[in-house]
């Protein structure tokens, strides 16, 4: 740890030119920083969620290395946070491991066939974290990023599909407290994961605060700024498939 910078007594423009020395000093380290943090690049999953189909003895995702260093990578599983204290009927390999600069591996996923609903869609986080190794160099500032993608469990004998499930979303407009919302019901059995979502309304564009729907559940999504009078709203959105991938949507919902 570097020691405290100790300010002694002394004349104004003595003061003036250590704070102007400190700025300095303080920006080249900052200057440093970034381009260390840009020559040590870090690590890229080879996706951005994984589906886990039932009748799949395990599923796999790749890391790799894009920096030139040597990186340790701890990975775990955690519930959605409206499903804490939920236990993980899952494995992974391997949870700890080292990967050299420039080089990709597989983690490997394991359900263990039981503990999770039939008949819909279970959802977890993935995390992924990147610990460097000691740096050659004293007083170096090292950091551990973490990724997080969504993990989809998905039964085999569900009705219907995902994209059909989106088309078959129930909108309605209502005004609780003087603030516009949208509710959408999701009566299927698979989650809903949103991406940009807009609402035209009385000829103006707003912004909507949408969020994934799980299977059966029934959101209200804020229409921040919006007029709370009755109008009717179009509203375009993004929703989320299983590669990832955005796909437009455009629903037209009466007030």
């Amino acid at each position: 740890m570097q020691r405290g910078i100790e300010l002694p007594l002394c004349p104004s423009f003595q003061l003036g030119t250590f704070i102007m020395n400190l700025k300095s000093r303080f920006a080249l380290a900052g200057l440093a920083l970034l381009c260390a943090c840009q020559a040590n690049a870090g690590i890229t999953l080879g996706g951005t969620r994984i589906i886990y189909p039932e009748k799949s003895k395990e599923v796999s995702i790749q890391i790799k290395n894009d920096g030139a260093r040597d990186v340790m990578i701890q990975s775990w599983l955690d519930p959605e946070s409206e499903q804490q204290g939920q236990d993980l009927p899952f494995a992974l390999t391997p949870s700890l491991s080292r990967l050299a600069g420039n080089k990709q591996q597989t983690l490997r996923l394991f359900y263990y066939g039981k503990g999770l609903p039939t008949d819909k869609e279970s959802v977890f986080w993935l995390s992924v974290q990147e610990i460097p190794q000691k740096s050659a160099t004293e007083n170096t500032l090292q950091i551990a990023l973490r990724q997080r993608i969504k993990v989809f469990y998905r039964p085999s004998n569900l009705a219907g599909s995902p994209e059909a499930a989106v088309k078959a979303l129930k909108w309605s407009a209502l005004v609780e407290q003087g603030k516009r919302y949208l509710q959408v019901s999701n009566d299927s059995a698979y989650f809903i994961s949103f991406g940009e979502s807009k609402a035209l309304i009385a000829g103006k564009t707003y912004p909507v605060k949408s969020e994934m729907v799980p299977p059966g559940a029934t959101k209200k999504f804020l229409v921040p700024g919006a007029p709370a009078t009755a109008s009717a709203v179009t509203f375009d959105f993004f929703n989320i498939n299983d590669y990832g991938a955005p796909v437009s949507q455009h629903v037209s919902i009466a007030n």
